[in-house]
C-alpha cells in the first residue's frame, strides 16, 4: 500500500513537472529570423547590462562569481552596450552613464605599466591572481578591453561634456599603456604576463596563430609606447602552429592548428578588427576564419566520436564549462561538448549556418538551455549535461558579431579609429579601409 501511494505521488509529480515543462516551452515566443536575432542580442546584452558589478560597472567573470570582474570579457561587454544604445535596449544617455562608470573605474584599478590584471574585485579595482604567479599585467586581456574603449570613443562622439569627457578618459589610458615595456627588454616578441611580485616568471610568449592578433595590432598603434613591425612579423608570426595551409573536408586552413583550434580563435580579435578583405603576407583573414569555421561545423557533422545531438543543425566547439569542469574544445579535442557562443559568435562567416544551429538551440534544446541572460554557456547531449551558468568572455561575442553581421557596427567603429588604420598600413595589411 506504501509502495503504490508512492508511486502514485511520483506519477503525479511527473505529470505536473512534465505539464509544466510543456507550458513552460509553449510560452516562450515562436520568433522570425530577425526577431529572434534581436531577442538573443537583447537577453546576452544583459549579462553586461542587468548582471555588471554595482560599483565598477564591469561584467563579473561569471554567473556565480559576481564579485570578481573580468577586463576581457568587459571588454566585449562595452562594445555589448554600444550595441545595446544602437539597438534601442537603453538609452544613448543611459549607455554614457554606465561607461563613464566603467571608465572612472579603471582609472583607479590596479594596472601594471598600464595594463590592467585578468581579474580584479569589483568594488575595489585590486587585483584578484588568475593563477599562484599570475598576479599582474595581462597584456592580452587588456588589448580585449581596449578594442572595445576605442570602438566607444568613436561612437560617442559628440560635443557634450560627459561625452568629451569619456573620450579623453579613454585616450589617456590608452596614451598610458605601456605595451613596449612587455617586450621584456626589447626583444622581438610580446609576453603575456608581468608581475611586481613575481616579475617575468610567467615567461609566456605571444605567438600566433590564436586569438592575439589584436594584441599585436594595438601595440604596433600605441601611441607613446609602440612595438614596431618586426615585433609582429619575428614574433607573432614565428611558431610551429601559424602556418598550416592543409585541407580539411576539402576546406583550406591558411593558418593554425589541424582542424583550425577552437572557434573563439576567430572571434575574439575580430570584434572590432574588421575581417573583410583583410590580408597581410600570412593570410586573407576572412578567408581564415570562415574556413575555420566550416571546418570545425563539417567536424561535428561527420562526428567520428558518434556524440548525440551533433549534426548540420547543433554545432560549434570552442572554449567553454563543459560536464567535467572547463576545457578548450576542438576537433582535436572534443569532449561532445557544444558551446553556442562557437556557431552564434561566428554569424558574420557562415550565416545560414550559425542560423540553422540558433533555431535548433532555441527551438529544440529549449529551455534547458535557455535562460535569463540567454543561452547558457553549453551543453553535452551525450551525458544528459546542461549548463546553468554564463561566462562573460562567451556572452560578449555573441551580442557584437551577430551586430557585426547584421550592419558592421563595431567593425566601423573600430576600423575608422586612425591610430589602428596607421598601424595596419605599418605592417603592410591591405582592408577596404586603408583606402
Amino acid at each position: 500500500m506504501v509502495l503504490r501511494s508512492m508511486i502514485t505521488v511520483w506519477l503525479l509529480a511527473w505529470v505536473f513537472t512534465a505539464g509544466a515543462q510543456r507550458k513552460k516551452e509553449a510560452a516562450r515566443p515562436q520568433l522570425g529570423d530577425s526577431a529572434l536575432l534581436t531577442l538573443v542580442q537583447q537577453r546576452t546584452f544583459d549579462y553586461f547590462w542587468k548582471f555588471a558589478h554595482p560599483v565598477s560597472g564591469l561584467a563579473p567573470e561569471r554567473t556565480p562569481t559576481p564579485e570578481t570582474v573580468t577586463i576581457g570579457g568587459s571588454g566585449f561587454g562595452v562594445m555589448a552596450i554600444i550595441v545595446g544604445v544602437e539597438r534601442g535596449f537603453v538609452t544613448r544617455e543611459q549607455g554614457l552613464d554606465r561607461l563613464l562608470k566603467i571608465v572612472n573605474f579603471l582609472w583607479k584599478a590596479d594596472n601594471y605599466h598600464g595594463i590592467w590584471p585578468h581579474w580584479m574585485n569589483g568594488a575595489t579595482g585590486k587585483t584578484i591572481p588568475f593563477g599562484r604567479k599570475d598576479d599582474g599585467g595581462d597584456l592580452v586581456e587588456t588589448a580585449f578591453m581596449f578594442q572595445g574603449l576605442l570602438a566607444v570613443k568613436q561612437y560617442f562622439n559628440r560635443d557634450t561634456p560627459k561625452e568629451t569627457e569619456l573620450r579623453n578618459k579613454i585616450t589617456w589610458m590608452w596614451n598610458d599603456a605601456e605595451w613596449s615595456w612587455y617586450t621584456q627588454g626589447g626583444q622581438s616578441v610580446l609576453y603575456w604576463h608581468w608581475s611586481p611580485n613575481n616579475g617575468w616568471s610567467m615567461n609566456h610568449q605571444i605567438h600566433g596563430w590564436n586569438e592575439c592578433l589584436i594584441t599585436y595590432i594595438l601595440a604596433v598603434a600605441s601611441p607613446n609606447f609602440p612595438v614596431s613591425p618586426k615585433v609582429y612579423h619575428q614574433g607573432w608570426a614565428m611558431s610551429n602552429y601559424f602556418y598550416n595551409g592543409k585541407s580539411y573536408y576539402g576546406i583550406k586552413l591558411p593558418l593554425g592548428f589541424d582542424y583550425g583550434g577552437p572557434l573563439f580563435f576567430a572571434h575574439y580579435s575580430f570584434l572590432g578588427l574588421d575581417p573583410r578583405g583583410l590580408k597581410d603576407r600570412y593570410a586573407d583573414y576572412w578567408e581564415q576564419n570562415k574556413n575555420h569555421t566550416l571546418i570545425n561545423r563539417q567536424y561535428c557533422i561527420e562526428n567520428p566520436k558518434h556524440f548525440k545531438g551533433y549534426g548540420p543543425d547543433c554545432w560549434g566547439l570552442t572554449a567553454s564549462d563543459n560536464h567535467e569542469f572547463y576545457n578548450a574544445h576542438s576537433p582535436t579535442n572534443d569532449l561532445g561538448v557544444i558551446t553556442p557562443t562557437a556557431a552564434l559568435s561566428s554569424f558574420p562567416y557562415t550565416p545560414e549556418y550559425s542560423m540553422q544551429a540558433l533555431k535548433y538551440f532555441y527551438n529544440k534544446v529549449g529551455n534547458r538551455l535557455w535562460g535569463e541572460y540567454g543561452f547558457y554557456d553549453a551543453f553535452n547531449e551525450s551525458v544528459g549535461w546542461y549548463d546553468n551558468q554564463y561566462l562573460a568572455i562567451d556572452q560578449g561575442p555573441i551580442v557584437v558579431m551577430i551586430e557585426n553581421y547584421r550592419s558592421g557596427l563595431l567593425w566601423r567603429l573600430f576600423m575608422s579609429n586612425p591610430e589602428i588604420q596607421e598601424a595596419l598600413r605599418k605592417l603592410e595589411f591591405s582592408s577596404p579601409w586603408l583606402k
